[in-house]
């Protein structure tokens, strides 16, 4: 896909919106035939406007036309809500990059491009869609709302977040999710952008607090976010290198090879155990490598929905 970023002074998305629309008319126009009903919002047919009627869905173009008013009727009318939960800790904000085209973005720029995407779609679709944002704190959170000027807002949080630089601690992922959890009542649609990282010890208290967000039939789709080329196969040359860890400041100094079977080992045997206990607790478990581009998010997204609805 050949879509250029538009960057402002400190680094950041420019115009998230239209990019997001690129990124979505760039998936559509790679499927040949959806098999997903009602994934555009294209209206199947028009009727005459009846008085009394709301006014939102009259299409004014046709009455310039035929001087008669008619509304769309639309091929499904759902009431779908969405949940789009950002983890934005230091270790997201890898690697550090210019971000100056689609296959150049750190974790969390990728994360807000694919949630602005996902909020371009919903749009369309006239659902709601909420957001929360969290760091080593719990820095953003709304609603579920259909409304411009709350997508607007959302629009608004996403850019800044790719620009923000969280302090340099250890995010407790866990204990925000409970919190979301709290706070969304009717049922929805949760995408969790995260990096998974957290010490091992952690692992149960993330895994508790991603059940609790299934409470009330929520449906949770995890979006393990990671660098594939280097933080799973640790392709990097055979010179020495200093590895620092960005959440506690610790570091180490080696030379690649002589780790990196060991590494791949390891950090496969994790990502392993992850898709394990996801599929035990009937979360939706997927791989979101940021050099891979947004198909496999979109294709989530319609498949999502259309057992949602």
């Amino acid at each position: 896909m050949d879509v250029q970023l538009e960057l402002n002074k400190a680094g950041g998305f420019k115009n998230l919106e239209l990019l997001a629309k690129q990124v979505v008319e760039g998936f559509i126009a790679g499927m040949h035939k959806s098999p997903f009903h009602g994934f555009s919002a294209e209206f199947a047919e028009h009727k005459i406007y009846n008085q009394g009627e709301s006014t939102k869905h009259i299409d004014w173009k046709l009455y310039a036309k035929t001087d008669r008013l008619y509304t769309k009727r639309y091929d499904e009318e759902t009431n779908l809500r969405c949940h789009l939960i950002l983890d934005n800790s230091t270790s997201m904000h890898y690697p550090q990059t210019a971000g100056t085209s689609i296959d150049n973005l750190n974790k969390s720029a990728f994360s807000a491009l694919a949630c602005a995407s996902l909020m371009h779609i919903l749009k369309k679709q006239r659902d709601a869609v909420g957001l929360s944002i969290y760091s080593d704190a719990y820095d953003f959170y709304a609603p579920e709302k259909g409304s411009e000027r709350h997508h607007q807002m959302l629009l608004s949080k996403l850019s800044e977040a790719v620009v923000s630089q969280p302090n340099s601690k250890r995010t407790e992922t866990y204990t925000y999710l409970h919190q979301i959890a709290e706070k969304i009542h009717r049922r929805s649609l949760i995408f969790v952008f995260t990096d998974m990282f957290q010490t091992s010890e952690e692992d149960d208290r993330l895994f508790e607090a991603l059940r609790h967000l299934k409470h009330n039939k929520h449906e949770v789709v995890l979006f393990h976010v990671f660098d594939k080329s280097t933080e799973l196969k640790f392709n990097f040359d055979n010179r020495p290198k200093r590895f620092i860890d960005v959440e506690t400041g610790e570091h180490i100094n080696l030379y690649p090879n002589n780790i990196k079977q060991n590494y791949q080992e390891s950090v496969s045997n994790y990502f392993n155990s992850i898709k394990l206990r996801c599929g035990q607790y009937r979360i939706k478990y997927v791989e979101a490598d940021i050099k891979k581009g947004f198909n496999q998010i979109l294709t989530t997204y319609m498949i999502e929905r259309q057992k949602f609805v």
